[in-house]
């Protein structure tokens, strides 16, 4: 079994299935954590509509899709944040994909997407309860720094110099 990382349009129908389903995990984890329910599926549609991705597409972006043995198992997209920076974003494996590598193979190569447009550094955030992503990122060499947004999930942000 093998991975590979290849760009894909952030509105292919692999995009949108991976987005579906890292946006249906992230929101019911915090619905769970704070209100004991999971999420209503007229906002899930309605977030998932109104956060198509095209912020992740060239010139100023980039939406990575990682395949195991040729199955869609996950993304990670890098936008342009500032002329020197470039922020990541939809980290994300599909559960029985997680434990087999691909985490790590995919913000390397979002790293390497982030450097090819011009960046110097990558910026993320991230929220308290994603614990094994704030895990990877500083396994990955990510510092924790000062708020750069003011995203009212955000509850952890990091960098990383890519130079």
């Amino acid at each position: 079994m093998t991975w590979t990382v290849t760009p894909e349009p952030y509105d292919s129908p692999v995009a949108a299935a991976l987005w579906r389903a890292y946006y249906t995990e992230v929101s019911d984890r915090w619905y769970l954590l704070h209100e004991g329910r999971r999420t209503d599926p007229e906002e899930l549609e309605r977030e998932i509509a109104a956060q198509p991705g095209a912020d992740l597409a060239p010139p100023h972006g980039r939406l990575l899709v990682a395949r195991y043995d040729g199955e869609p198992a996950g993304t990670a997209g890098v936008r342009r944040y500032d002329g020197t920076t470039a922020e990541l974003k939809r980290v994300f494996l599909r559960p029985p994909m997680r434990g087999r590598g691909g985490a790590p193979l995919l913000v390397r190569a979002a790293e390497d997407a982030a450097r090819a447009l011009g960046a110097a550094r990558l910026i993320l955030d991230t929220r308290g309860d994603l614990v094994e992503a704030r895990a990877l990122y500083a396994r990955l060499g990510y510092t924790e720094t000062e708020p750069h947004n003011d995203d009212k999930y955000a509850e952890h942000w990091f960098a990383k110099s890519l130079t």
